[in-house]
């Protein structure tokens, strides 16, 4: 079904439209005029529905924070070995790397362009802040004697195998920092 298709309701055809534009192009590239002609939907479509660009944005970003969440839960779930469950996060990872058009992490390409005190930090602190909260909870689960030095040092691998598999365009990276991740979990443990 395309962005535009009558079938969906406005509301979905916006977020469809912002989705697409946005992590191809940018939150701050690409303006509003576009995401309605994309959508094709009225310009008070938008305005009744969001408010404003600011809530287009936020929106766009909770919708790649719930893909990502349950990508990686999927991912997660296919794991009874609490090891294996904390490394399937890398997984996922490089599932979503080995993508055509994978750009990286969103949060950190809309982070990028924008007044570190609006609505795309917000919406990063919170994305951040479940995956710090996943990465201790997996470790906890696994035995480490602290999980949460463990999960700050799997984030920060997290976040380099991101930039890395953006800039390499493949899954390398994530499957290097899953070996690293091992590793540091095996001597957390």
């Amino acid at each position: 079904m395309s962005v535009a298709s009558p079938r969906r309701s406005a509301r979905e055809r916006l977020l469809a439209a912002a989705d697409e534009l946005f992590y191809a192009e940018g939150v701050h590239t690409v303006g509003i005029d576009r995401v309605i002609e994309h959508a094709g939907v009225a310009k008070a479509s938008l305005y009744s529905t969001f408010g404003s660009k600011d809530g287009l944005v936020r929106a766009y970003l909770q919708g790649r924070h719930e893909e990502r969440r349950g990508r990686i839960l999927r991912r997660v779930e296919e794991h009874r070995d609490p090891r294996e469950r904390l490394l399937a996060v890398f997984d996922s990872l490089a599932d979503s790397a080995a993508k055509p058009g994978f750009r990286g992490c969103a949060f950190y390409n809309a982070g990028a362009e924008s007044d570190p005190n609006g609505v795309v930090r917000e919406e990063s602190a919170a994305s951040r802040a479940w995956t710090r909260q996943l990465f201790t909870d997996l470790a906890r689960e696994a035995g480490a004697r602290d999980p949460a030095a463990l999960a700050a040092q799997l984030v920060i691998l997290y976040d380099g195998a991101t930039v890395g598999a953006r800039q390499d365009q493949g899954p390398a990276a994530a499957h290097n920092a899953r070996a690293i991740a091992a590793t540091l979990l095996a001597a957390a443990v």
